[in-house]
């Protein structure tokens, strides 16, 4: 059996450092940092107290309002993201076959906020007005359900489920509609992934395990990936949503094409819940099978997206196995991490580090790894590599390789590469 062509047709992200495509692209090519102090609750007793949160939302500008108030924010966001990558693909849902549309979409935790208010609600009233808890309570914190209203927006009934695998779930998201669309089960799926967890449960959570910078002075310099002075991650929060479609359906309805899906992998640590392996095994398997999905070289990737999250082990590893399966190509290779700007989205992470591999590979530009500073370097870390600090660069950039390595050892990768006859 041939397996068919995926292309990329359509792009949504609202993201700490942009609410639309756009917007995210030209913050990210300029190097501009989402994070700052936290305002969706008093902080002030957190050891982290800053974070990258999406700015100027209001859902009601989306979504009706009676209709949001049964979501949770996480899904929130993932139907904005859909809206607009499903705009700008120009599908015409009157003309689309609806069973051969898909929706899959990533989380790494879901309805936090959600599960948050409800439990503290029912600790203070149990005792005076017995348990009581809001009946949309399970269906808008279950992790599942993003995807649920985003088909029923627009009557899609093909394939429709979620990844969850922490910090790779988006990118796990990407892969299961590239393998559906490639056999012949769909012809357009939304992929993305979607995450909002800066509340006090996802903030106390990580700092409780040292994972978060807290460099609360200096927010906007907190997430500075390589650098040796780097103190964990900033956490983010968002959506990003992709419009894969099969390539002769995607020419017959005369889409814009940005890139070509030119293949997935998945891999394991099987090390540790929490830590990466210290050489990087996983990532480099991870890495090494998705160059053989596409069919092609180490040579053949210009740039790397890499998982850099900040934390002073997870960089390490990552650029070891950068170097073990690259050689001495990975010194041609431009690396950046733009989790230095948008903070890590989590769940929502693969999603839109692979719209930024998109646009590089659409634009011939790499964004950068901002926050490194003169001197400021780890001597585990091999700084002839190019990480491509703190300014952009122009490239020609013919393939796109994006990492994303989550709690449980779960290691995911997509490539993009420039679209051609």
């Amino acid at each position: 059996m041939e397996l068919k062509r995926v292309v990329v047709t359509g792009l949504g992200a609202l993201t700490p450092v942009g609410n639309t495509v756009p917007e995210f692209w030209n913050n990210l090519v300029n190097g501009v940092s989402g994070a700052g102090p936290i305002t969706h609750f008093d902080a002030s007793k957190f050891k982290t107290q800053f974070a990258c949160e999406v700015k100027g939302f209001n859902a009601n500008d989306f979504i009706d309002r009676k209709e949001a108030r049964k979501m949770d924010l996480y899904t929130q966001y993932a139907i904005v993201a859909a809206k607009e990558a499903v705009a700008d693909s120009g599908i015409d849902v009157e003309k689309e076959d609806l069973n051969r549309v898909g929706v899959i979409y990533g989380v790494g935790i879901g309805g936090l906020h959600t599960f948050e208010e409800e439990v503290l609600n029912y600790a203070q009233t149990k005792d005076t007005i017995g348990p009581r808890f809001n009946p949309f309570f399970i269906p808008k914190m279950i992790a599942d359900i993003a995807a649920g209203h985003i088909s029923m927006i627009y009557g899609f009934h093909g394939p429709n489920f979620t990844t969850t695998s922490a910090c790779a779930s988006s990118s796990n998201a990407i892969g299961a509609a590239f393998d559906l669309i490639r056999l012949g089960k769909a012809n357009i799926i939304l992929a993305g992934g979607a995450e909002a967890t800066i509340f006090p449960a996802g903030v106390g959570g990580f700092n409780s395990m040292n994972a978060l910078s807290t460099r609360n002075d200096d927010p906007t310099h907190a997430s500075r990936p390589f650098s040796a002075s780097r103190d964990g991650f900033v956490m983010g929060e968002g959506a990003g949503c992709l419009i894969l479609e099969e390539l002769e359906h995607a020419k017959a309805r005369g889409a814009k094409i940005y890139a070509e899906l030119a293949g997935t992998g998945a891999s394991a640590d099987a090390y540790h819940i929490t830590a990466s392996h210290p050489e990087g095994l996983g990532a480099k398997l991870v890495m090494s099978n998705a160059l053989e999905d596409a069919g092609m070289k180490p040579e053949d990737i210009d740039y790397i997206n890499v998982h850099g999250t900040s934390t002073p082990v997870g960089d390490i590893s990552e650029v070891k196995a950068i170097q073990a399966l690259f050689g001495d190509y990975a010194y041609k290779l431009n690396i950046s991490s733009t989790k230095s700007m948008t903070g890590h989205l989590l769940g929502a992470a693969g999603a839109v580090e692979a719209i930024a591999c998109v646009l590089s590979v659409k634009n011939d530009i790499v964004p950068p790894t901002i926050n490194h500073e003169e001197g400021d370097n780890d001597e585990n870390i091999d700084y002839n590599l190019n990480f491509t600090f703190n300014e952009a660069q122009k490239r020609t950039v013919r393939a796109a390789l994006s990492n994303t390595f989550g709690f449980g050892g779960h290691n995911a990768c997509v490539i993009m590469k420039k679209y051609a006859e």
